[in-house]
């Protein structure tokens, strides 16, 4: 979840009010602007993402959606304690690559996700290597998977995945269409984007099976 595709910034959908009010960089339609948010109104609009949108897709789905993803940024914040407070989270999957600092930030957030009584369901190492399509070998860019290992060890969870670095994964996210969604692709020439399926579709069977 991106706070800034909760906005629309096109100032035709608001009001002369609101318009005064979010300030002049908003109103002249510069998409760099910063979205400049305090606890409270993060807080607000996680809420309102909750209970104000229609999950049901106009009635289409009169039992709302199956599952939920919320992507939050490392470390704690208002939206993870939001969101535990207000909501029975099922589980949280904590994602990191293998540096020692953000794996510093990865201890932070499970103690936060265990003091406010979320289930932790594993964690996800992204980005553990890089192919390199001209020799095929295997670059551990960010670090051996080990020093996850031994975190996932010492805080008693389970690595579920370790995810590769691959361009495709970039490309897609860049023209609004997940790698998981694509059509076609070659598997040959880019096994890479085979490995990424394989992964995240083994991931999401494993998640799906914790949470029931």
């Amino acid at each position: 979840m991106s706070m800034g595709f909760l906005l629309s910034p096109d100032p035709k959908f608001l009001s002369k009010d609101e318009q005064r009010n979010m300030g002049s960089t908003w109103r002249s339609g510069q998409e760099a602007a910063p979205i400049v948010w305090r606890g409270l109104m993060v807080q607000k609009a996680t809420q309102q993402l909750l209970f104000e949108v229609d999950w049901s897709g106009g009635g289409n789905f009169p039992n709302g959606i199956d599952v939920l993803v919320v992507d939050m940024p490392p470390g704690t914040g208002d939206v993870a304690l939001t969101l535990g407070q207000l909501v029975h989270v099922d589980g949280a999957v904590i994602v990191s690559t293998a540096q020692d600092v953000a794996l510093a930030d990865v201890k932070k957030g499970v103690a936060m996700f265990q003091k406010i009584k979320v289930p932790i369901l594993g964690m996800l190492l992204n980005m553990s290597h890089y192919v390199c399509p001209s020799c095929t070998t295997q670059h551990d860019l960010f670090g051996t998977s080990a020093s996850i290992e031994s975190a996932a060890e010492e805080m008693s969870l389970e690595v579920l995945a370790k995810l590769p670095l691959v361009p495709q994964l970039s490309m897609s996210a860049d023209r609004g269409v997940p790698l998981m969604l694509q059509g076609y692709y070659d598997a040959e020439r880019d096994p890479g984007v085979a490995d990424v399926r394989s992964t995240m579709s083994s991931l999401a069977e494993t998640v799906l099976a914790r949470i029931g």
